[in-house]
């Protein structure tokens, strides 16, 4: 288990492991910012509305839309894990099951009812510059409402898994940022809304429910 601190373009510029080996990697931001997928174009992101809210826009290597992050909204853990693991699972579309299982375990030792998503993606309208406007394999909801992203991004050598926790939710906060207009904005934000909800639980809860259920597998 590692922990790092600083932004979000320091984070994301770790090195994996070599060799790889099962990694957890709880990561403090030192100022928010807005982390975009690996293939999401830039021109989805109002770059001028970041500047002037003072939010850095960076980029990660695993897929999926865009999260914004800032410390104490939420609880971000990279997990990386060798190929060939037993935990591993040469269907991508499997490959994170364990991983939703894992933080949905993790809630339940909290007392939170949660479950991970079996099955393909379901993308509505927004999903595509969105991280929680949409729902992936291994996603977890709790209700009908998404409270953890799961991005993923493999190699030879394993997969980097890269969770974002819901701790604070403020979906307008979130579509300012995006290239919209006005009227795009307004159902964006309603369906992130509806779609997406912050967990009623402690960061440092959570992280050590999550990091002890971890130890187990």
């Amino acid at each position: 288990m590692e922990r790092e601190f600083g932004s979000a373009a320091h984070l994301l510029a770790r090195p994996w492991p070599q060799p790889m080996e099962r990694t957890a990697r709880v990561l403090e931001l030192s100022a928010p910012a807005l982390v975009m997928g690996s293939t999401q174009s830039p021109l989805s992101v109002d770059s001028e509305a970041a500047a002037r809210a003072g939010i850095e826009v960076a980029r990660r290597s695993s897929g999926g839309g865009a999260v914004l992050v800032s410390p104490g909204a939420v609880l971000w853990v990279d997990v990386l894990l060798p190929a060939g693991d037993d935990l591993w699972d040469d269907d991508v579309g499997r490959s994170a099951y364990w991983l939703g299982e894992t933080w949905a375990l993790a809630l339940g030792d909290l007392g939170i009812d949660a479950s991970y998503h079996e099955g393909g993606l379901i993308a509505p309208m927004w999903a595509h510059i969105a991280c929680f406007a949409g729902l992936g394999s291994g996603e977890v909801t709790v209700g009908p409402r998404k409270a953890i992203g799961i991005s993923q991004r493999r190699t030879r050598s394993g997969a980097l898994f890269q969770c974002a926790a819901l701790l604070e939710w403020d979906p307008g906060a979130f579509v300012s940022l995006l290239a919209l207009d006005a009227g795009a904005r307004r159902e964006a934000e309603h369906q992130l809304r509806d779609g997406a909800a912050a967990l009623d639980v402690e960061k440092a809860a959570l992280q050590e429910a999550l990091l002890g259920r971890l130890t187990k597998r």
